[in-house]
């Protein structure tokens, strides 16, 4: 566990000089519905298209009723190129009347509830329990599941593998915080393919498994 806070302490240090990740700057907003959606957008979707997607998108809704009053055409339109996005619009107009039908326009703010809603998987739901609400759960996406692995913290095939492992691993007031540092990282250092173990700093703590070549 000392590895762990050293590293957790390192990354701190290292992050602030990457752009944080889009979801993590919309939850300073302190609004729940909008790091909801943000998570919806940034589905399979780079940050830097959810980032602009979303300004777009707030700049005429944020509410559960104004997002359904746009009509489904033009909200495809307004967040496009985000992956998937007419798929995506669609999403947003169910969550939206689900919420308005169910939830009196807010969102629930436990993980059952947050997971049925119509597009909404765990790592959506996580995060928006631990961004929306301050609520610990352990948020995997790609990157997380990655450097978890290359660390040798788990030894997991799937991400939700790789929760389960890190709730386990992993101090409660971690939890939260895990995900930022580790995008943040994944997104600047630690690359799927070829990550840049020379500027890291964290390597002596790294084993580097699974890493073939590097820089």
């Amino acid at each position: 566990m000392d590895r762990i806070v050293r590293i957790i302490s390192l990354l701190r240090k290292q992050t602030p000089a990457y752009v944080e990740p889009i979801v993590t700057r919309v939850a300073r907003q302190s609004d729940p519905f909008l790091v909801l959606i943000s998570c919806i957008l940034s589905l399979r979707t780079k940050d830097a298209t959810t980032a602009e997607a979303g300004k777009r998108l707030f700049r005429v809704a944020r509410t559960p009723q104004q997002m359904l009053s746009i009509p489904l055409a033009r909200l495809s339109r307004t967040i496009y190129p985000v992956g998937f996005y007419r798929t995506k619009a669609k999403n947003i107009h169910a969550i939206c009347r689900r919420l308005i039908d169910d939830f009196n326009a807010k969102v629930p703010d436990s993980r059952e509830e947050l997971l049925s809603l119509h597009g909404v998987g765990r790592k959506t739901a996580n995060l928006v329990l631990g961004l929306g609400f301050g609520i610990p759960a352990v948020c995997v996406d790609t990157h997380v599941h990655r450097i978890s692995n290359r660390l040798g913290w788990v030894k997991t095939a799937v991400p939700e593998e790789t929760e389960h492992a890190l709730e386990k691993l992993l101090s409660r007031k971690y939890w939260i915080e895990i995900n930022t540092l580790l995008v943040a990282f994944g997104q600047n250092i630690c690359l799927p393919v070829s990550p840049w173990c020379s500027r890291c700093s964290i390597r002596a703590y790294c084993p580097r498994a699974g890493v073939g070549r590097s820089r």
